[in-house]
């Protein structure tokens, strides 16, 4: 709730809420790209392209069977596909968001239209499997494309079985998550050894311990990195909702504080695709707008981060 007021207030304070209801895409243009189309980067494990914008679904999507709250996530879900979008994020540790999910693809008969991504979060490392046909069936899908060990519970049991699935055909990719900054030494480790197709972490302004030595390693070992928390939970709009945006962010498509802290984080070339979650239209619609244009280069970074400094 914290978040969604502090976001509306600044889009209000800055005259451009009506703007980026109506047409968020108005920010691509302005950004002068004349395709219009979104950022992608590539999974290096295949090459396969993957829209640099997904959806998490952590608390936001946690709303029970409320029928009113159930459709408006499905506006969500159908906003952020209608721009573009295609991984979408869960988890067994999430309540109801996998069913929630699952009838939001039901309803926009969307099934075929998400990279759908989800994890095992079991403590049971003989139950992988049937911990991801449970997920399947919630969502709806044929198969999930990627299945991740969560915040690296169990892993060796989960992980030697998500291989053996992989091995069948039964998903695509795998990969191992964690958040909050937790676990990075031993995170490092299994990127070392292990031939992960993607890793989640949690990567933003302030919380850049990643850089040290996951996102090389990243680079190095050719793992594709999902961004989790890239508002740092919204504390970042909470912190920096009242200060004006620099001038020269428009250099790079950014008209908004949501665009500046997405942007920030898919300018550095180890990451793949950021998850930010929200339960609002409008918010979703702002998050997807920072899915075209152009991406900061490293000076423009170092720029960003030090503008952030002096506030």
């Amino acid at each position: 709730m914290a978040q969604g007021f502090s976001r509306r207030r600044f889009l209000m304070g800055a005259g451009l809420s009506g703007l980026v209801v109506r047409a968020p895409w108005v920010f691509a243009d302005a950004a002068g790209t004349a395709s219009g189309a979104p950022i992608t980067r590539v999974i290096p494990s295949t090459g396969e392209a993957l829209p640099a914008i997904g959806m998490g679904t952590w608390i936001t999507f946690n709303v029970g069977g409320d029928a009113y709250l159930v459709e408006q996530r499905t506006r969500v879900l159908e906003t952020f596909l209608a721009a573009g979008g295609t991984l979408v994020d869960c988890s067994p540790m999430y309540g109801s968001s996998a069913e929630v999910l699952g009838e939001a693809l039901r309803t926009l008969d969307a099934r075929d239209r998400v990279f759908a991504a989800t994890k095992i979060w079991t403590s049971d490392e003989s139950a992988t499997e049937r911990q991801a046909e449970a997920s399947r069936q919630k969502w709806g899908v044929r198969r999930f494309d990627l299945l991740q060990v969560h915040n690296l519970l169990g892993w060796p049991g989960h992980l030697d079985s998500l291989k053996a699935m992989k091995a069948r055909g039964e998903l695509r990719y795998l990969g191992i998550t964690t958040s909050h900054g937790r676990r990075h030494g031993e995170l490092a480790r299994i990127m070392a050894s292990e031939p992960l197709d993607f890793v989640q972490l949690t990567y933003n302004l302030f919380d850049r311990e990643a850089e040290e030595r996951l996102l090389p390693l990243a680079q190095e070992r050719g793992i594709a990195v999902i961004v989790n928390r890239p508002f740092q939970g919204g504390a970042l709009f909470r912190r920096l909702q009242s200060r004006p945006l620099p001038t020269w962010a428009e250099e790079f498509g950014v008209r908004t504080w949501a665009a500046f802290f997405l942007k920030f984080v898919l300018g550095h070339p180890a990451v793949t695709c950021a998850i930010p979650a929200t339960s609002q239209v409008a918010h979703m619609q702002e998050n997807m707008a920072a899915l075209y244009g152009q991406l900061p280069d490293r000076s423009q970074r170092e720029r960003m981060l030090a503008y952030v400094r002096s506030l």
